[in-house]
């Protein structure tokens, strides 16, 4: 009979960190089994990165242990847990985007023959790693030109090259159409098969409930709650996760349109992705959604309509009046606001502070004479962060301290300074824990019953249709249909974003 702690392939016990008086992690306990897949779930800053960073060396630990095969680890850093068969596939894919498929897979161990590098011994195991895998690449093309699930899927062969025996996958789906998700799951049905363990980490529940064996659940850095998943349902993860019971996954949508405030007729692009005679309404104090795959064109609306991208042909009115913008610029003097999909790449200055990337939208508003009046921004980002609920010590902490829901608290906080009459957002709760999206969701129907005109972009099926009052559905450029979101189904929103492919 086979010992169960053979079945274990890590076993992390009493991990604790601490940075300063901030303890992070306190006396974490946690087993994967050996050819399953762990969900791991939490709410942004409950300590599931750093216990990652933890088991990699990323971090040293100030006390616990971590057993790999029941032999204890502690590894100086990711390149020594990869040569020791622990691999992790980061949601910001860090490849060498201008080098090929080949080049990355052996990135810092290319084989050597007669003190040059072996060409052709490293096409053919990379060949036959993917030939082993079920995948089609074409090895000597650029990253670059690849998809972002073609990449995540090489990150992936990378780790089995070295002999993984578990792959950490950090919030793998995030940027995934549907239809990549499936080839993700295959890919991991596959792994799983032969023996390999994973830990999945995501906010997704519906994937958590597809894809897992079991789910850990951290909160406030302790692990509160580690079941198999056929043991547990929805409300039990949020109540575990959030520490309270959230009876309903969305507030109560309770705005009342008015009358058409935003007008779109026959906005065109020339670029790809081409825009196609793009016309529809939007009421005040509505809150309309965008859904589509990825790539239908929904991001390059918002943006064409903020004056970021150039209009081939038709027209935007807001109230009656002409607003073709040429420039981001005019968009936000004329009262429009737009949350950009990529917090980290153009929605934050990541080096600077609270008060500095609450107030740098509106710097005319602070001044003193001709001077910036520190007092005045100080003010502004306390009331800001009052307002939004954003965890932080104080206005002064580095915005890249905080968790990715806070960030975006951060970012609502400086278009609000601003008072805009509409608001446009590009997946406004990606990356964000199930408690933060409720208090977005709160916020967003707020800023509908106050009188603004909302747009939101998502990918989440069940978020669309949770908070929209009607929802546009893009498809390959065009605008496949208009429904009301109280009389659609999720059928009924894949088909139309189905119908010009």
């Amino acid at each position: 009979m086979t010992d169960q702690k053979d079945d274990i392939v890590l076993s992390i016990r009493g991990m604790c960190k601490s940075f300063g008086r901030n303890r992070v992690l306190d006396h974490i306990n946690m087993d994967v089994r050996r050819g399953t897949v762990m969900g791991l779930m939490g709410e942004n800053g409950a300590g599931k990165s750093t216990m990652m960073k933890c088991l990699f060396g990323t971090y040293q630990k100030d006390e616990g242990t971590i057993f790999l095969d029941g032999k204890e680890v502690n590894f100086s850093g990711p390149k020594d847990a990869l040569e020791n068969g622990v691999a992790m596939v980061h949601q910001e894919l860090n490849q060498c985007l201008e080098r090929s498929v080949t080049d990355n897979l052996f990135l810092g161990r290319y084989p050597v023959k007669g003190g040059v590098v072996d060409e052709g011994k490293m096409k053919k195991q990379a060949a036959e790693l993917f030939r082993g895998l079920g995948m089609t690449v074409n090895l000597t093309q650029p990253m670059r030109n690849m998809s972002v699930s073609q990449r995540q899927m090489c990150e992936i062969a990378k780790a089995i090259s070295y002999n993984a025996k578990l792959i950490v996958l950090d919030e793998p789906s995030s940027s995934l159409t549907v239809r990549e998700v499936r080839k993700l799951f295959d890919m991991m049905n596959m792994l799983r098969n032969k023996g390999i363990s994973m830990i999945y980490i995501s906010h997704k529940m519906d994937e958590i409930f597809e894809i897992c064996d079991d789910v850990s659940v951290m909160r406030d850095g302790d692990m509160v709650m580690t079941k198999p998943v056929k043991d547990t349902n929805m409300n039990e993860l949020i109540a575990a996760m959030v520490g309270r019971s959230l009876d309903n996954r969305f507030p109560k949508v309770d705005n009342v349109p008015g009358e058409v405030a935003l007008s779109i007729q026959g906005l065109s692009t020339k670029f790809n992705p081409h825009l196609h005679d793009i016309t529809f309404d939007v009421r005040k104090g509505e809150i309309f959604g965008l859904y589509g795959l990825v790539g239908a064109g929904r991001t390059e609306l918002l943006e064409t309509i903020f004056g970021v991208r150039t209009r081939a042909a038709g027209r935007v009115y807001f109230n009656g009046r002409l607003m073709n913008f040429n420039s981001a610029r005019e968009a936000i003097d004329h009262g429009f606001a737009l949350i950009t999909e990529e917090r980290k790449a153009n929605g934050l200055f990541l080096k600077g502070d609270l008060t500095f990337n609450t107030t740098i939208g509106y710097t005319d508003h602070y001044k003193q004479g001709a001077a910036l009046s520190d007092a005045k921004m100080i003010r502004a980002t306390s009331k800001e962060i009052k307002t939004m609920h954003t965890k932080c010590m104080g206005p002064d902490d580095l915005i890249s301290a905080l968790s990715g829901g806070n960030q975006q608290k951060v970012i609502f906080g400086r278009w609000l300074e601003r008072s805009p009459d509409v608001f446009m957002m590009d997946e406004p709760t990606r990356g964000i824990d199930v408690g933060a999206k409720y208090e977005i969701y709160e916020l967003i129907i707020q800023m509908a019953k106050a009188g603004k005109t909302v747009i939101v972009v998502s990918s989440e099926m069940p978020e669309i249709l949770g908070i929209t009052n009607r929802i546009g559905v893009m498809s390959n450029g065009y605008l496949s249909g208009i429904v009301n979101t109280k009389d659609t189904t999720q059928d009924e929103l894949l088909r139309l974003s189905a119908k010009y492919l």
